[in-house]
C-alpha cells in the first residue's frame, strides 16, 4: 500500500470515527439481547422453525421420491418384455396349430420339429418371466380367464375350467393374456 494511502486511510478512521473498536468504548458490540424487541425474537424463532421443518419435510419427500423412483425402475425392468412377449404369443399358437396339423397329415417329423422350436420359445420367454396360466381342472378365476362356453358336466364341480380353447400367459405376477375356456355348469 502507498504512503499516501495509509495516511489518508489513517486519517479517515481518526476523524469520522471508524478507529479500532478497543479503542472506543462501545465500538463494535452487538446490541445487548435484552434491549431486542421480544416480538422480534419470537418472530425470528417462529421463521427458523418454519423453515427447519420445511426442511425436514422437503428431505422426507425427497427420500421417498427416491423410494419411489427405485421401485418404479425395478417395475419396468421386470415387465419390458410384456409387449413384445404378447406379441409373440399368435406366433407360438400358430406354431403348436402348424405342429398338430403336420402330426394328423402324415408329417410326423415336421411335427416334431415345430413341437422342439415351440418348446424353446417357450423356454425364451420363461426365462424373461412369461409363463402359460395353468388352466384346466383349476376353479374359474375371471382374473386368468375368459369363459368362452359354458358345458354341462357330472364329472366336475361347477365353475370348473373344462376346456382350454388358447392358452393365456402372464408376466410374472400380471396376466398378459386370459386363458379362452369353457367352465362346467350342472348337467
Amino acid at each position: 500500500m502507498s504512503e499516501s494511502k495509509k495516511h489518508h486511510d489513517e486519517h479517515h478512521k481518526k476523524h469520522h470515527g471508524h478507529g479500532d473498536p478497543l479503542a472506543e468504548p462501545g465500538a463494535g458490540e452487538a446490541e445487548p439481547a435484552a434491549a431486542a424487541n421480544p416480538e422480534t425474537i419470537a418472530d425470528l424463532e417462529k421463521d427458523r422453525d418454519d423453515a427447519r421443518d420445511q426442511l425436514l419435510r422437503t428431505r422426507a419427500e425427497f427420500v421417498n421420491y427416491q423410494k419411489r423412483s427405485k421401485q418404479q425402475a425395478e417395475v419396468d425392468r421386470l415387465y419390458a418384455v410384456g409387449n413384445l412377449a404378447h406379441d409373440l404369443l399368435d406366433v407360438i399358437d400358430n406354431l403348436h396349430r402348424a405342429a398338430d396339423a403336420m402330426r394328423t397329415t402324415a408329417g410326423e417329423a415336421i411335427g416334431e420339429g415345430l413341437d422342439i422350436v415351440h418348446k424353446q420359445f417357450l423356454a425364451t420367454l420363461a426365462k424373461y418371466g412369461v409363463e402359460p396360466i395353468e388352466a384346466l381342472g383349476q376353479p374359474f378365476d375371471p382374473n386368468l380367464h375368459d369363459a368362452l362356453m359354458q358345458q354341462p358336466s357330472a364329472d366336475h364341480p361347477e365353475g370348473t375350467v373344462v376346456a382350454e380353447i388358447n392358452k393365456g400367459y402372464k408376466i410374472h405376477d400380471r396376466v398378459l393374456r386370459p386363458s379362452k375356456v369353457g367352465v362346467s355348469t350342472k348337467p
